[in-house]
């Protein structure tokens, strides 16, 4: 049975933690000196912050690193009875390893209550002596503030493509798994920054034994960045039913979302540089306002024409 490569290739050491490179100096600096506060790791998915925490935990403890580190997913276990229970028992005991402290690491930080913050809170300052707190999540702001102030933020940043590109050619190589340049390019792109988006993905492709940007883009449901190109270009020349064919193509036949098709067009939209900037603006409004509909609950096939029928408007109106 093959193993899944986000575990697999899942880096043991802050070294091999690729894109963030300020972050594993500063915590290197930790490891250094033997010693860490507590740790806000805050950033989009896939972005190193669980591996980060790990690799810390590894370079501080070695072999016993799992004694002494406790990782909950606070999004399945937010209430406050896991904090009373399951966060005070391991805190309250004594660490057996030469630092004198010991790690707990609370994933999807963010989904905690309010209420479960608190009694965190309570339990950070009592134990602070033996044990320190890291805490992940995608919006620190979401992080009660006597937790924040009480904490070192370190915010995770999306991969850029070429650190991308350079880990998904390593990995390939040690799979003996050859793939051009262009499909690791479609696999950066539909990624946007997300690492084990980008490794879920090739996983995917190498088993499917179809090594092609088309055959991507159609494993992950996506389109081309050029159909999204073409869409957005028909609509605001004034090209409505071709527009409306095109996203028609994307609704039904390539089974993406209304937020799916959002997204593409807004990533067309900031990539393409020929648009006049009042154009791209009109188009960046009317693009926000029919996502904020659809997650609000409209029908997606309404809202979506609807944004077609703005976009040849913004077409006009700056033309």
């Amino acid at each position: 049975m093959s193993e899944i490569w986000i575990e697999k290739y899942r880096p043991h050491s802050l070294s091999d933690i690729v894109g963030q490179d300020e972050i594993i100096s500063k915590l290197k600096s930790f490891v250094k000196v033997k010693d860490l506060p507590h740790l806000i790791f805050a950033g989009p998915p896939g972005t190193g912050k669980t591996s980060a925490a790990m690799a810390l935990a590894i370079e501080l403890y070695g072999e016993n690193w799992k004694q002494n580190f406790l990782e909950l997913n606070a999004s399945n276990e937010r209430g406050i009875n896991v904090i009373r229970e399951n966060v005070k028992d391991f805190a309250r005991i004594v660490a057996s390893n030469d630092l004198g402290i010991k790690i707990i690491f609370l994933d999807e930080a963010d989904q905690l209550t309010p209420e479960a913050q608190a009694a965190l809170r309570r339990t950070m300052e009592m134990y602070s002596s033996t044990t320190r707190f890291i805490f992940s999540c995608n919006y620190s702001s979401q992080i009660i503030p006597p937790i924040q102030s009480r904490t070192v933020v370190m915010r995770f940043k999306p991969l850029k493509p070429d650190d991308m590109t350079r880990r998904l050619q390593y990995i390939a190589e040690k799979e003996n798994f050859k793939i051009d340049g262009a499909s690791i390019e479609a696999i950066t792109e539909i990624s946007e920054g997300d690492m084990r988006k980008a490794l879920n993905i090739i996983q995917a492709i190498e088993t499917s034994g179809d090594v092609s940007p088309a055959r991507i883009y159609e494993i992950t449901g996506m389109a081309n960045q050029e159909e999204f190109k073409l869409l957005l270009t028909s609509a605001v020349a004034g090209v409505f039913e071709k527009a409306k064919e095109i996203l028609d193509r994307m609704l039904i036949e390539e089974g993406m979302s209304g937020m799916d098709i959002i997204r593409g067009m807004h990533s067309a939209t900031r990539r393409e540089t020929m648009l006049p900037p009042l154009q791209r603006m009109g188009i960046l409004m009317a693009l926000g306002e029919t996502e904020f509909r659809i997650v609000e609950g409209a029908s997606d096939n309404i809202q979506l024409d609807a944004l077609l029928a703005k976009l040849v408007h913004v077409g006009r109106e700056i033309n």
